[in-house]
């Protein structure tokens, strides 16, 4: 048996700003975006070569989903940003102002930073150590 997460939802404010942050700071790549009615777009988003798991961007459709973004976790990191080089991405994220609210720290598994989207949802940037390589298969 083969499964896989295919998708993890983001609830966002605004389609725009949001495809904007994500394929211009992080420069992910914007893999489908399909308009569905006169409110709702199927939007894909994921980092560049990632074979696995994308981002669907989902725009708050009422007051409840609204309260949740920036959010979706309570407070804790939601999203894990895997890398095979930190300090060329930790530069290059701080060169477009991502607001990195940890410094980079080593742990047994490797080197991380937080930071946050447009929203504040907190993301690690990751890249785990010699022992860990199986982390990022």
């Amino acid at each position: 048996m083969y499964q896989r997460i295919g998708h993890i939802a983001l609830v966002v404010k605004d389609y725009d700003e949001a495809i904007d942050f994500y394929i211009n700071k992080l420069e992910f790549s914007l893999l489908e975006d399909t308009k569905l009615s006169q409110e709702k777009r199927w939007v894909v988003i994921a980092p560049k070569g990632a074979r696995e798991c994308s981002l669907l961007l989902a725009k708050a459709a009422n007051e409840e989903q609204a309260n949740s973004i920036g959010n979706q976790t309570g407070g804790r990191v939601f999203l894990f940003l895997f890398t095979d080089d930190f300090s060329r991405d930790y530069e290059k994220l701080k060169s477009k102002n991502v607001n990195f609210i940890r410094p980079p720290q080593e742990y047994d598994y490797g080197t991380v930073a937080v930071f946050e989207d447009l929203y504040g949802n907190k993301w690690d940037l990751l890249q785990p150590n010699d022992n860990n390589k199986g982390l990022i298969k």
